[in-house]
């Protein structure tokens, strides 16, 4: 299937996700130079080789620069522990990755469209931020975010209600699964998918999660002793940066495993211990991005490794971590390493920290979102006073703001409105 249809579509049939009918493998002279790359080089490479047969070298190439004109550091509060910051972006958070690179494609293909493309897009968090920022004021791209009312930090919802005009938020009276299920429900209803050219920035749609891939490669090359061996611990929701992860070691990176940490939303975790998936509604927490009882990208992992659980667990291990353990990990981080954390870092750190304790290895932990979106908590956790650089919210303007049911009928009647 060409790439411009799996971008544009996000879900194939009934809800089914795409995914490459093959995934490269990068070579020998690219983890001899690796060290030496910039971010933006890194990402060129691994975006190419997937990617270049579809878009020509020199667009990529541009879309990228765009992207990702911002920097992800490696930092290293202690021995053998290590964090990926992800948030130094321009909405603090690491979906700007993704979703910046994704704004980049859909601007290439939509100059060759002669209608408006609607993107449609579920939140439990920093996803709505991102995207709104990444696609605000883009000519001929409409988005309409549907996040869970009360289950968004202040922060959070203010960058979708001051993103500009061609974006409009729905605050729906539900949560973060009922927004998913609705944007999934409106991917198979044919009628509407044909009066409306509709696509994805969720983590649905594979031009959003494969450039996560890359800041996994740039991580592992910043690691100077590899006397051990390497591994992540990831903050997981919907899992699709995790899945960005594991499409990474498949492409070649050595890397020894991964740790799926979460919440109380811990359908994966328990599917790793039981061999039984049972997804649930999902339950509040203080580490809202990661409120998902029905995690989407779950069915790519299964499909990476053919359903096989034993293959599974080779390279995944899963924790998961009540909101009081999530804040004794964020005291814990700055009393003994003096590092500020959010809550989703602290979740991440929590699992790592366990599975250091089974296995010796280079820890790294993902640090999804700057902690200053998470003013409260770190007072709670840590007695300090944080705050965001500055709010970068697109142009500035207000968005269109909805107040809904979680009823795809009404959903149905503002796609089909213009704003």
């Amino acid at each position: 299937m060409p790439l411009l249809e799996a971008v544009m579509r996000s879900v194939s049939g009934e809800s089914g996700l795409y995914m490459p009918e093959k995934i490269p493998h990068m070579g020998d002279s690219f983890f001899r130079n690796i060290r030496g790359m910039s971010l933006r080089e890194t990402a060129f490479r691994i975006i190419e080789s997937l990617f270049g047969e579809d878009v020509a070298s020199d667009v990529l190439e541009k879309i990228v620069d765009e992207a990702l004109n911002f920097e992800i550091p490696l930092v290293s509060p202690g021995k053998e522990l290590h964090v990926l910051e992800l948030f130094h972006g321009p909405t603090y958070a690491f979906k700007d990755v993704g979703a910046r690179f994704l704004a980049g494609m859909l601007g290439h293909f939509a100059s060759n469209l002669r209608r408006e493309i609607t993107v449609l897009v579920a939140t439990s968090g920093d996803t709505g931020g991102a995207v709104a920022n990444a696609f605000s004021g883009r000519e001929g791209i409409k988005v309409v975010i549907l996040y869970p009312s009360g289950r968004v930090s202040r922060i959070q919802e203010q960058q979708l209600l001051r993103a500009g005009s061609n974006i409009m938020a729905i605050e729906l009276e539900g949560d973060f699964d009922d927004c998913q299920r609705l944007v999934k429900k409106a991917f198979a209803d044919r009628e509407l998918n044909e009066k409306l050219v509709l696509t994805s920035a969720n983590s649905i749609n594979f031009a959003r999660l494969f450039p996560q891939s890359v800041y996994y490669f740039y991580a592992w090359a910043q690691i100077e002793e590899k006397d051990k061996p390497v591994c992540f611990s990831v903050p997981s929701g919907n899992f699709g940066n995790l899945t960005a992860g594991l499409i990474a070691k498949k492409m070649g990176l050595p890397v020894s495993g991964f740790v799926a940490s979460t919440n109380i939303n811990r359908s994966v975790p328990l599917y790793l211990e039981t061999g039984n998936f049972l997804p649930h509604p999902s339950f509040k927490t203080i580490s809202n991005a990661m409120d998902v009882g029905n995690p989407g990208n779950f069915r790519r992992i299964l499909h990476l490794y053919g359903n096989d659980l034993n293959r599974i667990r080779e390279d995944i291990s899963g924790f998961w971590f009540t909101d009081e353990s999530t804040r004794e990990g964020m005291k814990e981080l700055y009393e003994k390493y003096s590092y500020i954390a959010d809550p989703h870092a602290a979740v991440a750190y929590l699992g790592l920290k366990r599975q250091m304790e089974k296995v010796q290895c280079n820890g790294i932990f993902l640090a999804t979102a700057h902690p200053g979106k998470f003013p409260e908590e770190v007072m709670k956790a840590t007695g300090l006073n944080v705050a965001l650089p500055g709010l970068h919210n697109g142009a500035g303007k207000e968005s269109q703001h909805v107040k809904a049911p979680a009823d795809f009928g009404f959903l149905k009647d503002l796609l089909y409105s213009s704003f």
